[in-house]
């Protein structure tokens, strides 16, 4: 596989490649852990001429920063912007002391997207995420002034990050009945240490046919290998702000680069195989703060990996889910098929009720 190996983005006629390229370490406007204009550019450069269609950032990221890194690479080269999917996300208020700067009403949406495109020099975004819920502003207000956006041509799909599958089902189906423009992709944490979007969002995703766009695939770099037990890192810029990994995810950090190292490849190329092994369309977000991080991310696209790694990995990283995740697993089957085979699912933990055996 390579990048120019696309995947059509959910229930949509857009193509993108497997790996997204993540736009937050472009600038040095936040913090000093973000890359320079120029390692920026390289970063880009690299990942388009390896074919790579699929650039993802945010209005707030480095403080605008990113966004504008964007604008200026692209207005430099005629002609190329119009081949890439590029995505931006609203919510953050950027201006302190406006009620209306930030969130997901009517107003802050219109005037953040055109703060957006300013900033990126476009007159459209391809996708458009809502990086968080605003539980103050109704639904049908959000959605609506989207459909809105879209049918003017400012936005050509949507998409929801970090938020309830409970007000993303709300919000899918209201797209669904009024006929407004419904929701391709969901952008969620997900990797190998943090699975608990496998409790409803994912489901959700599959059954509404929206791809999934995992954000931290490499947890933090937790992942990434540089991570060992009794170790100190050296080379990330997360780890005085992050801290180290818990005992259990060592437990995981250690399967993940046992099957690294047969397989003869990195720690983070495993990790990021497993998340575009799983069900569905996965497309994991590739964040760099240097060019030798993306290549060595990009050693991902070789990986294959066997079914015995996948469910060595599956087992070491399965997660706790919420109530009522546990009861719709053997539970649900051993009650509702008693001990018969449905859809290729057996149900013999228990023998099968005798008619005798019931009590009416």
């Amino acid at each position: 596989m390579q990048l120019d190996h696309y995947r059509t983005l959910g229930h949509s006629g857009l193509r993108v490649s497997p790996f997204a390229l993540g736009a937050m370490t472009f600038g040095e406007d936040a913090g000093g852990a973000g890359s320079s204009i120029e390692e920026s550019e390289k970063i880009l450069s690299t990942y388009l001429d390896r074919g790579g269609n699929f650039i993802d950032t945010a209005n707030f990221y480095t403080n605008g920063h990113s966004e504008k890194i964007l604008g200026d690479y692209f207005a430099h080269r005629p002609g190329r912007r119009e081949h890439v999917v590029l995505a931006s996300k609203f919510f953050t208020n950027l201006y302190p002391g406006d009620p209306n700067g930030g969130g997901a009403g009517r107003s802050s949406i219109v005037n953040q997207l055109h703060q957006s495109l300013r900033r990126m020099q476009t007159d459209y975004i391809d996708l458009y995420w809502l990086h968080n819920w605003d539980r103050h502003t109704p639904i049908e207000e959000t959605m609506g002034t989207l459909d809105d956006l879209v049918r003017a041509g400012k936005i050509r799909y949507l998409g929801f990050s970090n938020t309830p599958a409970w007000v993303t089902a709300q919000a899918q189906t209201m797209a669904t009945l009024r006929g407004w423009t419904p929701l391709v992709a969901l952008q969620v944490e997900y990797s190998l240490l943090a699975r608990t979007v496998e409790g409803e969002l994912a489901p959700l995703a599959h059954d509404q046919g929206m791809a999934l766009v995992p954000w931290s695939p490499l947890k933090n770099g937790f992942l990434s290998g540089k991570y060992r037990r009794g170790a100190a890192v050296t080379d990330s810029a997360r780890a005085a702000f992050v801290g180290g990994p818990s005992e259990e995810q060592f437990t995981v950090i250690d399967a993940v680069a046992a099957v690294a190292a047969d397989l003869g490849t990195t720690s983070s190329a495993v990790a990021l195989a497993w998340l575009r092994a799983r069900e569905g369309t996965v497309i994991p977000i590739l964040g760099a703060r240097r060019l030798e991080h993306l290549e060595t991310n990009l050693d991902a696209l070789a990986v294959q990996l066997r079914p015995e790694d996948l469910q060595v990995l599956d087992e070491v990283s399965a997660p706790t889910l919420n109530y009522p995740a546990p009861m719709h697993g053997d539970l649900r089957t051993m009650l509702q098929f008693a001990g018969t085979t449905v859809d290729g699912q057996p149900s013999a933990v228990y023998p099968p009720l005798l008619q005798s055996d019931i009590r009416y």
